[in-house]
């Protein structure tokens, strides 16, 4: 089934569109999408037409175009969602029930709070059906992260760094305007690393008794499609495996079951864990290889293979070539002005 996302994003574009001379309604018509969603920020839409406006206003070079969607956010454009939110007692408890009530956001974006020490990394992972997202998607994702960060925390609130794994545009004013000065790029990551202790800060506006009323009418809310669990598995692999996470005990336990239940609901709907892990290792080699500050040596640490060997034989078998073999291609084909898509 697609990803979809809601078109709360749509009305954020149109804004930023016209204030830096586009046309939002154009760009929606030739992306195949009903210029009505511009005005209806709950219908939900396709992620790969959503995505298809942004390759539509690629000519407006220098736009930084996500970050000024994500700069412009705010916690009422997380819709039905907002009143429940703006009163959990910490960031921490904010996005725990992200998570929870995803369905009502985004099939596509998923985010995971790692802690070391006395740091906190906020990792914001894009499940598309695309070899990548797409540099201004990412930030756009980011962006509105780290706005609900400040609806939280604070607006004058910096974080320690953002990071991107994309590189840099060729100005990056309005990236720091928002995120601060320390904005990298060609990261090991896309998200905001921030001090541990901000997650557990207190909210002073929260309330549990309009928290708890809030919960009943979010659970009220319809469903648009029947959650899929091997969807949930997918997305856990694309935040975990990076992260070296990639066996069937760390998803589990993400995502609430014991191993064993785990395997048993997924072969319940025609399912393996090793055929999803099979899948989103294939994207994720994709998007690596396109990357060239990745070696072929990164990409298999990335994908969880202990040798380089096995990762050559891996991709060999799904893809027909050595990883080498094909970046090569791929930088020849960029060179003659096409497009490789590999699989």
């Amino acid at each position: 089934m697609p990803l979809l996302v809601r078109t709360a994003s749509l009305t954020k574009y149109a804004q930023i569109a016209r204030s830096i001379g586009l046309d939002p309604v154009r760009a929606l018509r030739e992306a195949g999408i009903d210029p009505s969603c511009l005005t209806t920020p709950d219908l939900r839409i396709p992620e790969a037409s959503f995505a298809r406006v942004f390759e539509v206003s690629a000519h407006q070079r220098g736009a930084a175009l996500g970050v000024r969607i994500g700069e412009a956010w705010r916690l009422a454009d997380f819709g039905a969602l907002s009143l429940f939110l703006q009163h959990q007692a910490t960031l921490r408890d904010v996005l725990a029930q992200i998570e929870s009530y995803r369905h009502l956001l985004s099939d596509s974006v998923a985010v995971h709070v790692e802690e070391v020490d006395d740091v906190a990394v906020l990792h914001v992972a894009l499940m598309t059906g695309r070899p990548h997202p797409g540099p201004e998607i990412v930030e756009m994702a980011v962006g509105a992260v780290f706005s609900l960060v400040r609806a939280m925390l604070g607006p004058q609130y910096m974080p320690r760094s953002v990071h991107f794994t994309h590189a840099a545009p060729v100005s990056v004013e309005v990236h720091r305007r928002f995120f601060g000065q320390r904005v990298e790029f060609e990261s090991e990551c896309d998200g905001i690393v921030m001090a541990r202790h901000d997650l557990d800060r207190a909210n002073p506006l929260a309330d549990a008794h309009l928290a708890h009323y809030a919960k009943e009418l979010l659970d009220l809310q319809p469903r648009y499609q029947q959650e899929s669990l091997a969807d949930n598995v997918r997305r856990t692999l694309h935040i975990l495996l990076p992260r070296g996470q990639g066996a069937i005990e760390p998803v589990s336990m993400r995502l609430g079951l014991t191993p064993r239940t785990l395997q048993r609901q997924l072969e319940q709907t025609g399912m393996r864990f090793s055929t999803l892990l099979n899948e989103v290792r294939a994207s994720l080699a994709i998007r690596y290889l396109t990357q060239p500050r990745h070696s072929v040596s990164d990409v298999a640490d990335l994908l969880g293979f202990s040798e380089l060997s096995a990762f050559s034989r891996w991709f060999s078998s799904e893809f027909g070539q050595a990883p080498s073999h094909w970046r090569g291609a791929l930088l020849e084909q960029n060179a003659n002005g096409s497009v490789h898509t590999g699989h």
